[in-house]
């Protein structure tokens, strides 16, 4: 793994570079897209560029790496490393891209620095910067090849069906046009699709599967994502899903992919999720009732209110079709008569956890956080809590 003599180097620099990651990345993006204008219309999300989400999720990422790499050099991060090349592949990266990625970030690293950058100390984060990008290119072109396509390739898919779950929430019933059998998935997995917008740009989004028909389907869930005026844009692939795409009409999507996906076995589990994180939960408690699995299933959710929750029905059938699950719903403002212990934020201090329970988390960042610390409080092993966050992941590696 690392160098010694590297080692040494990004112990002594990482402060500065942690310090200036921001100016760094936000100089690098801008750089790459005058450089590329391609990527930003067809490969990145301009709501999270726009936003800064991505920014900083990038940011986060190497400086993680980095002190990862510093404090266990023989050991790599591969729980990131996965999370990471999963999303990449779902997109299409390529191995080309990485050398136009680490030209415009160390041209951008110089320009921050200044000074600074010896070549002792580009040398040690070239060294960091190509054990990450190398190790991510491995594990992308196994996924490529497990998924028996190249980088980049989607499929064309007919929606042969749409429902409104909520008043925010869709899901569509696409089939490939050609007739073809839909890859293998696993339960709590997304597939990117791929829409053109009016101004020609083709932007590409990730969206959970949850479940699909007898017939070869497909079922994927979009939230409409709403902004806030000055602050963060109307999500512009959502809102082109939700009013322009109706049955008949032709998507393109990716092959499957997803690294917090349901485990074979036959240990407890138990799901939890707040809002729109109910999608991958949802495909994982289907695939488990249509097999009437035999494990111990706890399904917890939080929600603005019964209205908003996304497949309600969906989780009521499911359960009642497991002989040993059970859900424990929280509403922050019910609608009918709801129990004042389920009113407010999930909590799960009166729940029973067994010992070796799996836990599968989806939802936005301070529910993850109070979940997992609650879970980890019962006894629950680090290494049994899996999470999903939908966008830039600003927890990596620091879960």
């Amino acid at each position: 793994m690392l160098s010694e003599k590297s080692a040494e180097t990004i112990r002594a620099t990482l402060p500065a570079v942690g310090g200036a990651i921001g100016e760094i990345t936000e100089i690098f993006y801008d750089r790459l897209f005058v450089a590329h204008p391609g990527l930003l219309r067809d490969l990145f999300n301009r709501g999270n560029q726009a936003n800064g989400q991505q920014r900083q999720a990038l940011a986060g990422s190497i400086a993680a790496f980095a002190s990862a790499l510093v404090a266990r050099p023989d050991v790599r991060p591969d729980a990131m490393l996965q999370r990471i090349a999963h999303k990449h592949a779902s997109l299409g990266v390529t191995r080309e891209q990485y050398q136009v990625v680490r030209t415009h970030l160390f041209e951008a690293i110089g320009e921050v620095l200044g000074e600074a950058v010896t070549e002792e100390v580009a040398t040690a984060w070239d060294e960091v910067y190509w054990l990450m990008a190398n190790a991510l290119i491995a594990i992308e072109e196994r996924l490529y090849a497990t998924a028996g396509g190249a980088p980049g390739v989607t499929r064309a898919c007919r929606v042969v069906a749409r429902h409104a779950e909520t008043d925010e929430v869709t899901t569509f019933l696409v089939r490939p046009v050609d007739g073809a059998p839909v890859p293998a998935h696993r339960p709590g997995g997304y597939v990117s699709v791929q829409v053109e917008l009016p101004d020609g740009a083709r932007q590409i989004r990730q969206y959970s599967l949850v479940g699909g028909d007898a017939d070869g389907g497909l079922r994927f869930a979009v939230k409409r994502v709403t902004g806030t005026p000055g602050d963060i844009p109307d999500g512009e692939v959502s809102a082109h899903l939700h009013d322009r795409i109706a049955v008949g009409d032709t998507l393109h999507l990716s092959a499957p992919f997803g690294d917090v996906t349901l485990d074979d076995g036959d240990g407890p589990v138990l799901l939890a999720s707040a809002g729109i994180g109910c999608t991958p939960m949802i495909g994982m408690l289907g695939h488990l009732a249509a097999r009437r699995s035999p494990r111990r299933v706890t399904v917890v959710h939080g929600d603005r209110s019964p209205r908003s929750h996304a497949f309600r029905a969906d989780l009521d059938r499911f359960v009642a079709a497991l002989p040993a699950a059970e859900a424990h719903l929280w509403y922050e403002r019910p609608e009918t008569p709801w129990p004042a212990e389920r009113t407010g934020l999930v909590d799960l201090g009166g729940l029973a956890v067994e010992p070796g329970t799996v836990a599968y988390l989806c939802g936005p960042l301070p529910f993850l956080r109070a979940v997992r610390a609650q879970l980890l409080a019962r006894g629950v092993a680090a290494a049994d809590i899996r999470y999903e966050v939908f966008g830039p992941d600003h927890w990596l590696g620091q879960a």
